[in-house]
């Protein structure tokens, strides 16, 4: 049996029921759910272990790393910053970067990068995970860079490119890395409970991931276009580096965030209501409706399924985030999620230390999702 701790409104009982069920028949190990209604909590809970030989429980405080679910805080990032009138999504790149104008990206705007439009999905040259660990260095590589593809024509996933592309832009513009504007504003101003980045002395309360044998980003593609090539096996990515101290140490805002799922989903709820976090207003409903404004809809050259990019955040597509076309949010590789519903006024987050291999449609997110929307 497993222990389940925390709190559940008892009208979510079936989210309840739910996460344990995850445990008992879908392999879950260690894992967080949590849903807020702007300031109220709804949803709490808590379960499993650390490891797998399940000797250390997962606590209410455990962070593990949540993949691309950290490319849902960038693009909050970027909204405080639009709100705050220190940048614009028209704004061309350039005008905050000149090197980046180089080969043919003089006109791409921050709306066109944060969608993945750029065509900068990955390195073209050979590469190795360290390569990412510099984001200067890996900025100035893909600012010097010819497009894989004429930008603005196709959306295909950057992977972990966009990180270092957000954050070098982010830091001409506004004057600090993604890394410290969430250590400065989401964590230090309001509380937030999560880091792009892992401090070391963070480092006893993160969940190493666990991964399936052989388990790396060379399996996510079926065919390997160039795109694709450059976004998921150049270099290739074992998920097991993620628990390396070099990879939670360096900053990556577009994959090494780590958090709790309370931390994140509060952080959605105050977008589902263009609320406050603990007194403090995140964005305005009129930056809100410009950072979920879609900028393209298709089938990802990268990820090979249909995708709705606004910028930075995943729009909702074929009820990957429940029923309400309006929510919005991002997924990491493995499982985890966070996703704001506006209709319903909810956040709502999922963190877990044992990943799962489908890229759309894990069960235990199917599980959840469905039971909190037969509870409201």
């Amino acid at each position: 049996m497993t222990n389940i701790e925390g709190f559940c409104d008892p009208k979510f009982d079936a989210v309840k029921a739910a996460f344990e069920s995850n445990f008992k028949s879908h392999g879950e190990i260690g894992a967080s759910v949590s849903i807020f209604d702007g300031a109220n909590c709804l949803v709490d809970l808590w379960g499993g272990h650390l490891d797998t030989e399940r000797t250390k429980p997962w606590q209410k405080d455990s962070l593990v790393n949540v993949w691309s679910t950290t490319k849902g805080v960038t693009a909050v990032c970027y909204a405080m910053a639009v709100d705050r009138g220190v940048l614009r999504y028209e704004d061309r790149v350039a005008d905050y970067w000149p090197e980046f104008g180089a080969a043919g990206k003089q006109d791409i705007t921050i709306a066109m990068l944060l969608s993945h439009q750029g065509g900068l999905c990955g390195f073209r040259q050979p590469a190795v995970i360290d390569d990412y660990y510099d984001v200067e260095a890996a900025a100035a590589t893909f600012a010097a860079a010819e497009p894989i593809w004429t930008p603005g024509t196709q959306s295909g996933y950057h992977a972990i490119s966009i990180g270092a592309l957000a954050s070098a832009l982010f830091k001409r513009a506004e004057g600090r890395y993604i890394r410290e504007f969430v250590a400065d504003e989401l964590q230090g101003r309001m509380g937030l409970d999560m880091f792009v980045g892992l401090p070391g002395d963070e480092e006893g309360r993160c969940a190493p991931l666990i991964a399936p044998p052989e388990f790396s980003s060379e399996s996510t593609a079926v065919e390997f276009t160039e795109a694709q090539i450059a976004a998921l096996v150049n270099p290739p990515m074992n998920a097991l580096v993620a628990n390396t101290p070099a990879w939670r140490s360096a900053e990556i805002p577009s994959a090494n965030g780590h958090m709790t799922a309370r931390a994140l989903a509060k952080l959605y709820a105050a977008l589902a209501t263009a609320g406050e976090i603990n007194g403090q207003r995140l964005i305005s409903q009129e930056t809100q409706a410009k950072a979920t404004n879609m900028q393209i809809q298709g089938v990802d050259a990268v990820l090979g399924i249909d995708a709705r990019w606004a910028c930075g955040f995943l729009l909702n597509t074929n009820e990957l985030y429940g029923p309400q076309s309006q929510s919005f949010g991002h997924s990491g590789w493995g499982g985890s999620f966070g996703f704001a519903d506006p209709k319903s006024g909810i956040g709502v987050a999922y963190t877990m230390n044992r990943m799962g291999t489908d890229l759309v449609g894990d069960p235990r997110n199917m599980a959840l999702i469905a039971a909190i929307y037969a509870s409201l």
